[in-house]
């Protein structure tokens, strides 16, 4: 199953529209306005918040906390001289990729459970979402989510997008 998600442009805080497959809006994000730290709340279709994501601040490398089904996950950003790294803590999954290009492959031992693929030359971020498993879709959403926010300069403390 593939997930869309549009980033828009013209806002005070980080807002994304997340479609599904034949253009139905399926999620929505919506960051705080002024926070420490980078935080988003995601919302299905209904307008129901159904998962959270917060930076964890005052540590060396960037941290996501990751809250989605009662479970909680973090996202880390690991230190390497040659290629970005990613790990995600409760979960046995790994992060694979071009992360120059923001194309990724989300892992499960050798099986593939994401493919994340960044659009270029669009009017903000825009990534397609390869989902295998549909039972991963929220989780996954929210990886996407948070290295975006890795992405776009999130060692700061304060946000006001």
């Amino acid at each position: 199953m593939k997930l869309y998600i549009k980033q828009k442009v013209f806002s005070w805080r980080d807002k994304f529209v997340i479609k599904d497959e034949n253009d139905h809006d399926k999620y929505s994000a919506e960051g705080e306005i002024i926070t420490w730290g980078r935080k988003l709340h995601i919302y299905n279709a209904r307008g129901n918040e159904v998962a959270y994501i917060r930076q964890k601040l005052f540590t060396f490398m960037p941290r996501y906390d990751i809250e989605v089904n009662g479970q909680t996950y973090t996202l880390v950003r690991e230190f390497s001289f040659l290629h970005p790294k990613l790990r995600l803590e409760g979960l046995p999954w790994t992060m694979e990729g071009n992360f120059m290009a923001h194309d990724y492959q989300l892992k499960d031992n050798n099986d593939i459970v994401m493919i994340i693929s960044k659009h270029w030359f669009t009017w903000g971020d825009s990534y397609e979402l390869d989902i295998i498993n549909p039972r991963n879709e929220l989780l996954c959403l929210c990886i996407a989510l948070a290295i975006d926010c890795m992405n776009a300069g999130s060692s700061s403390t304060t946000s006001t997008n």
